[in-house]
């Protein structure tokens, strides 16, 4: 749920089919209820609600929209007066937590790159003190609510969304523990368990995120992407012998690069929709790329027993 003009069909247009953020301006304003899908490892649906319209009065389906939600997003423009958007934040949330407590709630801070740093500081300041006050006041404390600043010319947007669908996978302990020995065994700095079409990451290893290196591994798929739709091939297919063509079906892409801005990346397909990308400044890194060829393939073996439970 957002305000008119809060920028949530930028986002999604942005994230999910790439438009580019300039482009945005250009979108008309959301009147209905739109669903768009982000295949995965898990399927999601992604509910654009209208900003002008209250979901929570009596005329409306509430238990259909709300019932199945794992999350919502709130889309808020730091640019504009946020204080009716609080206002009507704040009491969203908390009639939600009577009949779902199980919702998770982001805030997204949006706009913020046309702000100066220090004003951006003291609007997101101000604007969490409120939200979290407001509902301390109504009686809610500890409230399941998470803050972000974003902008869709940058990454924090992708930055965000990752940490949503982190709220919505029950195996996400699972996935940071396997990435933590990855991390350790290979001397990653960090690594990254991505959507590669979404640039979404679904987990990562619990280490402090590095702004710089997670920007490097973003441009890093877009780049692998870019070349797969001119070189890439379909599975399976070819004039190869049988022999060769299973070979081919067997093996997962990868691609190691060394150099960039003083960084060694690393990365690997797990499945057709996963990949892991990690990142050092290690002068070594380079030299043990065998053993890390090692402990991903039992990384991805191990990934896909887990994923099989699901």
């Amino acid at each position: 749920m957002f305000n008119a003009r809060s920028g949530k069909s930028s986002i999604i247009n942005v994230v999910l089919y790439k438009l580019p953020p300039t482009e945005t301006v250009f979108i008309p304003a959301t009147i209905v209820i739109k669903k768009h899908s982000l295949q995965s490892f898990r399927n999601f649906q992604i509910w654009d609600l209208p900003g002008q319209i209250d979901f929570l009065e009596s005329n409306f389906d509430t238990e259909g929209i709300f019932s199945s939600a794992g999350a919502m997003v709130w889309i808020l423009d730091a640019q504009d007066d946020y204080l009716e958007s609080v206002a009507r934040l704040t009491d969203t949330i908390l009639q939600l937590q009577q009949l779902y407590p199980d919702i998770k709630y982001s805030v997204f801070i949006h706009k913020v790159d046309s702000l100066s740093s220090d004003f951006r500081d003291d609007t997101v300041r101000d604007i969490i003190q409120r939200i979290l006050d407001d509902l301390n006041d109504a009686g809610l404390e500890n409230p399941p609510v998470s803050f972000y600043a974003t902008s869709v010319y940058d990454n924090s947007i992708y930055e965000a969304l990752s940490k949503v669908l982190q709220l919505l996978n029950p195996q996400l302990a699972t996935f940071e523990a396997l990435l933590n020995t990855i991390a350790g065994s290979c001397k990653m700095q960090k690594i990254y368990l991505f959507d590669v079409l979404s640039k979404l990451y679904i987990a990562s290893d619990t280490s402090p995120v590095d702004m710089a290196g997670y920007t490097l591994c973003s441009d890093y798929i877009d780049t692998i992407v870019d070349l797969s739709e001119i070189y890439g091939w379909e599975r399976g297919q070819g004039e190869q012998t049988n022999g060769a063509v299973q070979k081919t079906e067997d093996e997962s892409a990868e691609s190691f690069i060394s150099g960039i801005r003083g960084y060694c990346l690393y990365l690997k397909e797990m499945n057709k929709y996963l990949a892991i990308i990690g990142f050092s400044k290690e002068p070594r890194f380079s030299d043990e790329k065998a053993m890390i060829d090692y402990n991903v393939q039992l990384f991805q073996d191990t990934l896909g027993e887990v994923l099989a439970l699901t």
